[in-house]
């Protein structure tokens, strides 16, 4: 027997009448009112589940969020695009209308002129960009209208408070740094692969990572960075490049885009079984590397916290409004090895 009306408002701690105008969206009532309802219902299986939500839904406030992502045929980012949208959707007390947009051109006049548009449309940004005047001028136009800006993976500047959403970069590099430390049975040079020295979260990654090995006083040589302008093409020519240029490298730290490109490169060799190979996230590439061998370990983001976080933040964000200071989150490092994944 299905439960009836009677029955929810029981379950509630409601009257029946307060149950009616539930579902038949009375503004009378209060939304915590409503969403004591909601819980009932789902609690017990009520039969008219969709109006009571419906209800729910209409009465609660809107959050208008917009995030500009890099590349969507990268995998990261399309699986964080994927957690973005399903945090917004399950988003407890209010809805969120998520503006979700990627970036194929890079350039910083394209990112600034997406940043000034998406700003026109929405009550909080966030978005993935490499350092650059450019991008930093249009942030500081769209602070200067009262909106808040909240950069995600690596910080940004402008001449007003940016949130930052993120790992913390520093204890990420130094990370890196204590796996070779403590894995590499035979020190020696370390190549050392960067998507973009204008990604900060790169640069303070690599900073934190050579203060760790100085610190230690440790006998190893990290090499010079190479570009890989995040593309796994340029990241196998530059990784094939360092062995040409150095044989006897014990290992290599691969931080920033284009770490497929790296494995392939280093499959193509028969590396000694004590080379050392650190990147970053978790996929099914990098997943495969890991589990033969290629790969040593990931230092990744928990991608659903990640994502919730993101959506968290920027609601508060919106309604602390501009002169409460930037939100700043940082998000846990997952590491993942063979033994694990």
């Amino acid at each position: 027997m299905r439960p009836t009306i009677k029955d929810l408002a029981q379950e509630a701690g409601v009257s029946v009448s307060t149950v009616n105008r539930v579902i038949n969206n009375a503004e009378t009532v209060r939304q915590s009112t409503r969403e004591l309802v909601m819980e009932a219902a789902e609690r017990i299986g009520f039969y008219g589940l969709g109006s009571i939500e419906n209800s729910v839904m209409r009465a609660r406030e809107t959050h208008r969020l917009a995030i500009l992502l890099q590349q969507g045929n990268r995998v990261f980012y399309r699986d964080l695009g994927s957690a973005l949208r399903r945090a917004a959707e399950n988003f407890k007390g209010a809805n969120v209308a998520l503006e979700l947009e990627y970036l194929d051109d890079l350039s910083p006049d394209h990112i600034s002129k997406r940043i000034l548009a998406l700003a026109e449309q929405t009550e909080s940004l966030g978005l993935v960009a490499a350092e650059h005047p450019m991008i930093s001028d249009a942030i500081t136009s769209v602070l200067d209208r009262g909106t808040p800006v909240s950069a995600l993976i690596g910080p940004l500047s402008a001449r007003g408070n940016v949130g930052y959403i993120g790992h913390d970069n520093w204890k990420k590099g130094r990370t890196a740094g204590w796996a070779f430390h403590r894995i590499c049975r035979n020190p020696g040079k370390i190549g050392v692969l960067l998507g973009n020295h204008r990604f900060r979260n790169q640069e303070i990654n690599e900073s934190g990572f050579r203060s760790y090995l100085r610190e230690q006083d440790l006998p190893f040589v990290p090499l010079e960075p190479l570009s890989t302008f995040e593309s796994a093409a340029v990241a196998r020519e530059m990784t094939e490049q360092l062995f040409e240029e150095h044989p006897d490298m014990c290992g290599l730290f691969v931080s920033g885009g284009g770490i497929t490109g790296a494995l392939a490169a280093l499959r193509d060799r028969k590396l000694d079984r004590d080379f050392v190979c650190v990147g970053y996230e978790l996929f099914d590439a990098t997943r495969a590397g890991l589990i033969d061998g290629t790969l040593t370990m990931t230092l990744s983001y928990p991608l659903q916290h990640f994502a919730r976080e993101i959506i968290e933040t920027m609601v508060k964000a919106k309604k602390a409004g501009p002169d409460a200071g930037a939100q700043r989150v940082n998000i846990p490092i997952e590491i993942h090895t063979s033994e694990n994944v």
